[in-house]
């Protein structure tokens, strides 16, 4: 953690909004439980604090990418149900057994490994099953699972209790390929011994009751980041992040800012320098298209970004607003985190997770948000 007064920036994570939006979700798809995605430390917002405000708020099933993400969030939610989605790696099984996480299982290579472990324990371990429907990615295909249907051995041994995929397309609602695995996904599941089903991601959610069976599994939404792109944001906002301005001087024609000499001063003004570069998640892409908030105005970035500064230019404020200390508002209520993204020609996924180490954070709840 960050000294306040040494960090450049300040990064702040409402984790009463996260929870309004678990909530919003929950609302939208009862009776489905809704599971909360906290892989990548929580999109880069910090398992450790956004799990225990979830699961407090009654969420009791989590995801997670990797084993050791499962084991990590084990340390400080003993009971909830954890599923590790790229399963166990060769010789790992031990492992989720010891921490109680259930794999993914994504190919008949991991459910043989776990087949095998589990004939050698005393018990069959939980799993889960993933049908790969169209990603071509990870997961169990049509061919494999046809062979696996003929080994009910074999999956008395796994024990799996869900059946999952993943939608390729669902951020774009009338997107054929969202109703071609729906109906991929319930045929192939309906070949396996009845269990419960998930399909929806965070877009997934919105696309209605025959996307939804018995499992949700946002993550982006509960980050504030929109699931319906075509439509106005119904989550609530969750990340701010601030940059100190470092200095403020006065430019003139000819003048240049910033490497390669890329923004060209064309008449008196003054350039603020913030301590934020792309070192800590602010994109290189950002140069001359990027922008922040300051005093309510909307201020260009100009000039490259750099790994620890960008620049800003404040020639329409006056200097008791933009002065050295102040602080401009990079995400928040006037830049979303989608904005930011759609500025540096990516993802909002992409801006959350890169969010850097030297940022110091907080996290509120929201009675202090103010």
């Amino acid at each position: 953690m960050t000294n306040p007064s040494h960090a450049g920036s300040l990064l702040t994570v409402d984790l009463a909004a996260i929870v309004a939006n678990w909530r919003l979700i929950a609302q939208g798809v009862a009776p489905a439980k809704v599971a909360a995605v906290v892989k990548a430390d929580a999109y880069g917002l910090g398992a450790a604090r956004v799990a225990p405000a979830l699961a407090a708020a009654g969420c009791d099933t989590f995801v997670v990418a990797t084993l050791d993400e499962g084991i990590a969030l084990r340390t400080v939610l003993p009971e909830p149900v954890i599923f590790v989605l790229n399963g166990p790696l060769p010789g790992t099984e031990g492992e989720f057994l010891a921490h109680a996480l259930i794999p993914v299982l994504n190919s008949l290579a991991q459910l043989t490994g776990w087949a095998n472990f589990a004939r050698a324990g005393s018990g069959a371990p939980a799993a889960a099953l993933h049908i790969d429907t169209g990603m071509n990615r990870l997961g169990i295909d049509e061919l494999e699972l046809e062979r696996l249907a003929g080994r009910p051995d074999v999956l008395a041994r796994v024990r799996p209790v869900l059946a999952l995929s993943h939608l390729a397309c669902a951020d774009e609602r009338s997107h054929p390929m969202n109703a071609e695995q729906l109906a991929r996904f319930t045929r192939l599941a309906g070949q396996l011994p009845a269990m419960p089903m998930s399909l929806a991601a965070s877009g997934g959610c919105f696309l209605g009751r025959a996307f939804h069976f018995d499992m949700v599994r946002p993550g982006a939404a509960l980050y504030g980041l929109n699931p319906t792109p075509d439509r106005p944001n119904p989550m609530a906002q969750v990340v701010r992040l601030q940059g100190k301005i470092l200095q403020v001087r006065d430019v003139d024609s000819p003048r240049t800012v910033g490497y390669g000499a890329t923004h060209r001063v064309t008449g008196p003004g003054r350039i603020a320098t913030v301590a934020v570069g792309y070192a800590d998640g602010w994109f290189r892409s950002l140069g001359n298209r990027g922008h922040a908030m300051l005093g309510g105005v909307k201020v260009p970035l100009v000039g490259r970004v750099s790994m620890d500064l960008a620049c800003f230019d404040v020639s329409a404020l006056p200097p008791e607003i933009a002065h050295p200390g102040a602080l401009v508002d990079l995400i928040g209520a006037g830049q979303t985190v989608d904005d930011v993204a759609a500025d540096a020609g990516t993802i909002g996924y992409e801006i959350l997770t890169a969010l850097g180490a030297r940022h110091h954070r907080r996290w509120i709840s929201g009675e202090d948000a103010a």
